[in-house]
């Protein structure tokens, strides 16, 4: 008789540890019995694991949650993105909230055509209202050409030294030796052309009639030209004349001249942007005596439009995912697939948001931007009522969605209200020359950062984000008065709860948490189980032992007896 036996390891919860013990079959030599060890084996050895089979089931029902909760802190992250032009109203250059956004439009009266005339573009912040121009002449850039010659490429066989520039700019010296052709002299002239801001062309007047062209390339400038030693190569090449004139001038330089508001002015470019601040002109062409450009500068109302239809599309995304979350079956039991049914803390962020929502600000709601719920329950937005308020109530609009900070001095100005403004008393000290030293509240200066007449909330601090200038050369002791919008509270809302320090990723630390404890339990059982199956197999091979040799001394027994009664 054989007996054999067979010791597997267990890594992990699975039943099928055990499958690889041997089965022994042991015969008598008058009976036979045929035990399965393996069987017997892997019965014991699943009661000790269905313990790790139980909490595994617990693990995967974890990262099931957790998986709809990182899903929920990805969609109130979108939303919050989306909300971050419409939280706050600072109007300055600076500023890239859809109300600091800026368009311009372009109309003309009189025989004019607006867009041949003029384009421009217009920065965010920039002071918005109603302007009339005017164009008198567009500025340019001399030109001249010289004589013809007979080719382009022959040695003109001429050796001197010239200056060239633009008056009152650098200037560069050019040689020019007996062996240069005219296309020569003018490459070396454009080798210097970032010097001296002047160009050199040919132009092919006819078969065999070649003339330098030389160009300005700044408005408002003549070119400066001298001959500093050996020959006077443009005056042999006749672009200047025996008094060092130009002989032929194709264009002249000029300054641009127009009236802005009836105020004449004069710039040495047509791209002008020191007018206007923030506001950038670009002349195209005179306008006709009694014409007028007609300017209007507003506030691009299309990136609020645009930002509100995301916001609808981003909240909506964030209302399916809370509503998947709480799905029933018919029976209205929850369903497999709502892992977070019943949760708290999922619950409490939509009733957060619909209740900021159902709110008002300065007497507006959220009906009156267009924005309602459908029979589904579902956000949506009316472009035609919000067109409308956009129109004739910009300021209400403000004030009902974004951040607003005012002062109660003149002094204190407001640079930027960051995404959670306060309202607080700010106390300046000066120095004795009445320069800015510190900002504090109720006494703390560690809140705020001062950088010559900039006062900056510190990160980390409340004030984070909320930034001042002040003018003033004395101490003393500023109002700050900020209110919140519904953008604004929303934006709080779904930021607060997308961050890592949020409710949510409390949630998911401590299932994390849980799954790493539980874990550790699991690895232990099924140490412990294939601890017990080795000892299992051990013994049972000693079992299997002592049958063979049982099995053994019977059947030497029978053989002695069945040989006694023969004889």
């Amino acid at each position: 008789m054989t007996v054999s036996s067979a010791t597997t390891g267990t890594s992990s919860a699975s039943t099928s540890s055990a499958n690889s013990a041997s089965n022994v079959t042991t015969t008598g030599t008058t009976n036979s019995t045929s035990i399965d060890w393996s069987a017997l084996i892997q019965a014991e050895v699943d009661v000790k694991l269905a313990q790790a089979t139980s909490i595994t089931t617990k693990i995967t029902a974890n990262q099931a949650k957790i998986s709809a909760y990182q899903t929920l802190q990805t969609e109130l992250s979108t939303l919050a993105s989306g909300l971050t032009s419409l939280s706050t109203s600072i109007v300055n250059s600076l500023a890239t909230n859809a109300f600091a956004t800026r368009a311009a439009t372009i109309s003309s009266t009189g025989d004019v055509s607006a867009s041949s005339a003029l384009s421009m573009s217009v920065n965010n912040g920039a002071a918005t209202g109603d302007h009339t121009l005017q164009i008198t002449q567009l500025a340019t850039a001399q030109k001249v050409i010289g004589a013809a010659q007979s080719s382009a490429t022959t040695a003109l066989g001429y050796a001197g030294t010239f200056s060239l520039g633009l008056a009152g700019g650098s200037s560069a010296a050019i040689t020019v030796d007996s062996s240069m052709s005219m296309q020569d002299v003018v490459d070396a002239i454009n080798a210097q052309s970032s010097t001296t801001n002047v160009q050199a062309s040919i132009v092919q007047v006819s078969s065999g009639s070649y003339e330098m062209v030389l160009t300005g390339t700044q408005d408002a400038a003549d070119i400066s030209y001298s001959s500093t030693s050996g020959d006077d190569v443009l005056n042999k090449l006749g672009v200047t004349d025996s008094t060092g004139a130009f002989t032929d001038v194709l264009q002249k330089a000029q300054s641009a001249e127009f009236a802005l508001d009836g105020i004449s002015l004069t710039r040495n470019s047509n791209d002008i942007s020191d007018v206007l601040s923030g506001v950038t002109f670009d002349l195209l062409q005179p306008t006709p005596s009694g014409t007028t450009l007609n300017i209007s500068i507003g506030a691009d109302t299309t990136q609020i439009t645009s930002a509100l239809q995301t916001f609808v599309t981003d909240y909506n995304a964030f209302r399916d995912q809370v509503i998947a979350q709480s799905a029933t079956n018919s029976d209205g039991t929850a369903s497999s697939s709502a892992v977070l049914f019943g949760d708290s803390t999922m619950r409490d962020i939509m009733t957060e948001l619909q209740q900021v929502l159902s709110g008002s600000v300065g007497g507006m709601t959220m009906s009156d931007l267009g924005l309602s719920f459908n029979s589904n329950n579902e956000l949506q937005l009316d472009a035609g009522t919000l067109s409308t308020v956009l129109s004739t109530n910009l300021s209400g609009v403000t004030q009902l969605l974004s951040a607003q900070t005012t002062t109660s001095s003149s002094q204190l100005n407001v640079v930027n209200t960051g995404t959670s403004p306060q309202s607080f008393t700010l106390d300046l000290a000066v120095d004795s020359s009445g320069n800015l030293t510190s900002a504090s509240v109720n006494g703390d200066s560690s809140q705020f950062s001062v950088m010559g007449d900039s006062i900056i909330g510190n990160a980390g601090t409340i004030y984070a984000g909320m930034a001042f200038t002040y003018t003033g050369s004395t101490a003393q002791s500023i109002t700050v008065t900020s209110t919140s919008g519904l953008a604004a509270q929303i934006y709080q809302i779904a930021n607060t709860n997308a961050i890592t320090t949020g409710s949510l990723q409390t949630m998911i630390s401590n299932l994390q948490s849980q799954d790493t404890d539980m874990q550790q339990q699991v690895s232990t059982i099924q140490s412990n189980a294939a601890t017990y199956q080795a000892q299992l197999q051990t013994q049972y091979a000693n079992y299997q032992a002592a049958i063979e040799s049982a099995n053994n001394t019977l059947g030497y027994l029978q053989a002695l007896l069945n040989a006694g009664s023969k004889n």
